[in-house]
């Protein structure tokens, strides 16, 4: 069954466009209620991505965002050549996270932590399964993280590519989940981070020699060592906003020590 997604309540009929400081996060949010609320039913099929940025006057990178994050949660699933398509109910909802989560610098340093404690084992399990062809996509990622910075751009979405390519060599999808799911609040974070870091050549300099010492680690296959480089990228990135002056030593000390 296809059917079309309504506006918001409280909109015009043909719905204003959204404004948020997230369009993709809003209007995965609304989509994600009328699942809930039974108006999107198991089986019903999406609008198209022109069919949904018309409708909230977003682009179609909006909706692809916002599509990305519901099948982060399992509640859409694409069927090739047909259309996304509403899911059975999951028996366990996935893991969602409050979206105020990055209203201030201690929120960016919360994220940080929990990035350290989390990736930290994800690359140390990524050295111990990642297949040449796992590699490869790194090293992908890793020239485009390149080529975005060259050219003057923070390289926010090439450097989540990066820690997606690391989940994805864990060979444990629920990582790729995890991060999909997590995304808007990574990217949030990450924006800080890169942002304070593009001020500094040598920052990035350095940046770019942890990104390849985490690289390195998982193509030898070492555990450890990729544990260790995945966990020091982050304990540098909380001490270079400290150098920087963006945040105060003790709100640093949790992730730093």
């Amino acid at each position: 069954m296809s059917i079309v997604v309504s506006p918001p309540p409280n909109d015009r009929p043909q719905g204003p466009p959204l404004v948020a400081e997230r369009l993709s996060d809003r209007l995965a949010t609304h989509i994600a209620r009328q699942i809930d609320g039974g108006v999107l039913k198991p089986g019903d099929r999406l609008p198209t991505e022109q069919q949904l940025a018309g409708a909230y006057g977003v682009s179609r990178t909006v909706v692809r965002e916002a599509v990305h994050q519901l099948k982060s949660q399992g509640l859409v699933r694409s069927r090739q050549g047909s259309g996304v398509f509403v899911t059975a109910p999951p028996p366990h909802r996935a893991l969602a996270f409050d979206p105020k989560v990055l209203g201030s610098l201690e929120d960016v340093m919360q994220m940080v932590e929990l990035r350290r404690v989390i990736e930290g084992e994800m690359a140390a399990l990524a050295a111990k399964r990642a297949s040449p062809s796992q590699v490869a996509e790194l090293k992908r990622a890793l020239l485009a993280i390149d080529a975005a910075t060259d050219s003057g751009e923070l390289g926010v979405e090439q450097d989540l590519a990066f820690h997606r390519a690391i989940g994805a060599a864990t060979g444990n999808p629920q990582f790729v989940r995890l991060l999909g799911i997590l995304e808007a609040h990574l990217r949030d974070a990450m924006t800080v981070t890169k942002g304070n870091e593009s001020t500094r050549p040598d920052f990035m300099e350095q940046v770019r020699r942890e990104h390849r010492a985490i690289l390195d680690a998982v193509a030898a296959h070492d555990e450890k060592r990729a544990r260790r480089a995945a966990t020091l990228h982050h304990v540098n990135g909380a001490k270079r906003l400290v150098i920087s002056g963006v945040i105060e030593p003790k709100l640093a000390a949790r992730t730093t020590q």
